[in-house]
């Protein structure tokens, strides 16, 4: 089995893995270490690791080069949260999943909403259904895999109707091409269950504050569920939770 098969077999509705995002290779080698199935990067983890805001702020390169780091350090399915494309155009958008596959990347993550923060908005369902068409049939004429998790934003822009929306994209997206459908944001096992009953591919949810327990998310037929930049902002709340304790002591001891 490839290691492409070996993650989209993971994606089991209703026995759901949990991903354990990465943003450089100690904490991808934590999550291995402590019996994760499969990694992915977050964006805003890796983007703030070198000094940058989320948003396709860093460039691909950049972000290769972590890529190539995390992917050299574990045997684990490595996908890769690629936001928009981090290109302009669908062909220079495969250009760089191309360059993903030839790391033995087998996932990723792209995005339906875009545009400057706080004014956020979907994109066209045809536009976005064009850009999976455009990758999958790419791919598939250089006989090369990838999962494709498309990520709809209707719940994270907190839209109106946002159930419908989602249901409707996820509808549209799988029968583009997409593998996997991303909903950030929804918690409400009702909403949850509604997804997971109407899409043709599994529901991939996100660590939030409020979502349910994974043996909920089982009942209600997840596939996956994503740490995303959680277990990144939690560490570094320890780290500073840390730092302030060393000031108040006046000594090291909390190091230790």
């Amino acid at each position: 089995m490839t290691p492409f098969e070996t993650f989209k077999n993971l994606h089991q509705p209703g026995n759901p893995f949990v991903l354990g995002n990465a943003w450089d290779v100690t904490s991808a080698r934590l999550l291995e270490k402590n019996g994760f199935k499969a990694l992915a990067t977050s964006s805003l983890a890796v983007a703030n690791t070198l000094g940058y805001e989320d948003g396709e702020q860093i460039s691909f390169d950049e972000l290769l080069f972590v890529v190539g780091r995390i992917k050299a350090s574990t045997s684990l399915p490595l996908s890769v949260d690629l936001e928009r494309g981090l290109a302009s155009t669908h062909g220079r958008i495969v250009a760089n999943i191309e360059k993903l596959i030839a790391l033995g990347v087998v996932g990723i993550n792209i995005e339906d909403s875009g545009g400057q923060k706080g004014k956020e908005s979907l994109d066209e369902i045809e536009s976005f259904c064009d850009k999976i068409k455009a990758i999958k049939h790419h791919l598939a004429a250089k006989n090369l895999n990838i999962f494709i998790n498309a990520r709809t934003d209707a719940f994270l822009l907190n839209l109106p109707q946002a159930l419908e929306i989602s249901m409707r994209r996820a509808n549209a997206y799988a029968q583009a091409g997409a593998d996997g459908i991303f909903v950030p944001f929804v918690k409400e096992p009702n909403d949850i269950r509604k997804l997971t009953a109407d899409s043709p591919a599994p529901i991939n949810v996100l660590s939030m504050t409020g979502l349910p327990s994974f043996d909920e998310l089982a009942a209600c037929s997840v596939g996956r569920i994503s740490l995303g930049s959680t277990l990144f902002r939690a560490s570094y709340r320890q780290v500073e939770s840390l730092i302030q304790k060393v000031n108040a002591d006046k000594s090291v001891r909390p190091l230790f």
